[in-house]
């Protein structure tokens, strides 16, 4: 299996197997590389419908030399916490960033999104966010006006008088209820229209058929996610860690069930 970075013939293949149609995996298999790599490479370059071979290498190469002359870490920067492998978060970073772009949420805000997310506290404050990515305190303000309208992104004080900026349990179930919101609206205002055309038209007959699918879309929205709610406060399981002999200490499989 190769290894090192995705070389420019290798992007094209890649470019050549979006345009085909191919899964990710399929990909990967024909390239011998693993599919995270595949997958990794199209969603930080565009995503699936974007992705071009040129102006992917072209990215990398300007993302590697950002790298080279970035200033080495210094005796008072922490390194990464809990054994983590800096490039690899960093690239995923990147990853999370694209796809919350493609949503449709806009690039900085999407970068300060993430940002947040990644962090363990779940929390920075303005200066923090500044460093870590590299922008000016006027673009980290805007961005947080943003996240706040969308009730993404919460403030609390700090030590010195220093707010933090916070991405708390609820954040995606208020994103959520928001989408089912304002898809409710179009409801609203899809039927309204139904009155305008005149009922039994061609074009009201279309807008009745726009709401109903809305409102049904709508209501399963905000079900689900009151549904799921508990998960985002429910602790994942730690794996148990095997004995030296392999025994996990966990008891075995009961047989039928």
């Amino acid at each position: 299996m190769p290894g090192g970075r995705l070389t420019q013939p290798e992007r094209q293949q890649i470019a050549l197997g979006l345009a085909d149609g191919l899964a990710y995996a399929e990909i990967a298999r024909r390239l011998e590389r693993p599919t995270s790599t595949v997958t990794r490479e199209v969603m930080r370059n565009g995503g699936p419908t974007s992705y071009r071979a040129e102006a992917a290498h072209r990215a990398t190469e300007r993302r590697a030399h950002r790298r080279r002359t970035t200033t080495p870490r210094g005796p008072q920067t922490p390194a990464p916490a809990y054994g983590r492998d800096a490039e690899a978060v960093r690239e995923y970073e990147e990853v999370f960033t694209t796809v919350l772009t493609a949503s449709g949420m806009p690039t900085m805000m999407s970068r300060v999104m993430a940002c947040l997310t990644l962090t363990d506290t779940g929390s920075l404050t303005a200066a923090e966010l500044v460093q870590r990515l590299d922008v000016s305190p006027a673009s980290v303000s805007k961005a947080i006006a943003f996240l706040e309208s969308q009730g993404m992104v919460r403030r609390e004080p700090g030590e010195r008088r220093r707010e933090r900026y916070v991405v708390d349990d609820d954040i995606w179930y208020e994103s959520m209820m928001a989408s089912a919101r304002s898809t409710a609206q179009l409801v609203g205002i899809a039927r309204q229209g139904v009155g305008v055309l005149g009922s039994g038209t061609p074009a009201a007959a279309r807008l009745e058929n726009i709401a109903r699918f809305l409102d049904f879309v709508s209501e399963s929205i905000a079900r689900a996610a009151e549904q799921a709610r508990e998960i985002l406060h429910t602790k994942p399981a730690t794996p148990t860690k095997p004995t030296p002999s392999g025994d996990t200490g966990a008891e075995p499989p009961r047989e039928g069930g």
